[in-house]
């Protein structure tokens, strides 16, 4: 990978229909930051927040969590997920990395006592365990 390309950040989406969480992060320290949740209605993001976000942190690729049922299998959200990842794509022109996900805002709220929940984004910090859990795993080019 080239180093500028490395050193570009990549901002991390949880995609829900109500509120998608974002975390930005960098492949050079393989680490992801909480950053914002954006809010949706029905389902289509605030696309005006998500824009003003990529001019922002100009990062070089978009990850998004795919939710899957424990055994693997699609559910309603795996399917609006990935609508969201060719909205993205088709939008911003950007690599849309597809990272598997599953209970991450499980993770997020086990990690926290019921009042740092009253006070944390959970979205953005769900969005920071799916980037983070990708950064983890892309490989060393």
């Amino acid at each position: 990978m080239p180093e500028s390309e490395a050193s570009q950040p990549l901002l991390g989406f949880d995609y829900g229909r109500r509120r998608i969480g974002v975390a930005v992060g960098q492949r050079l320290t393989r680490s992801a930051t909480p950053l914002t949740t954006v809010r949706a209605r029905d389902g289509k993001p605030d696309w005006a927040a998500v824009s003003h976000l990529i001019e922002e942190w100009k990062p070089g690729a978009l990850v998004v969590g795919i939710p899957y049922h424990m055994d693997g299998a699609e559910q309603d959200m795996t399917h609006a997920a990935k609508r969201f990842c060719r909205q993205l794509e088709g939008r911003f022109r950007l690599p849309v990395h597809q990272a598997e996900e599953r209970l991450s805002s499980w993770v997020v709220e086990n990690r926290l006592s019921a009042r740092e929940q009253a006070n944390t984004d959970i979205d953005a910090m769900s969005a920071q365990v799916i980037l983070q859990d990708w950064l983890q795993q892309e490989p060393n080019d």
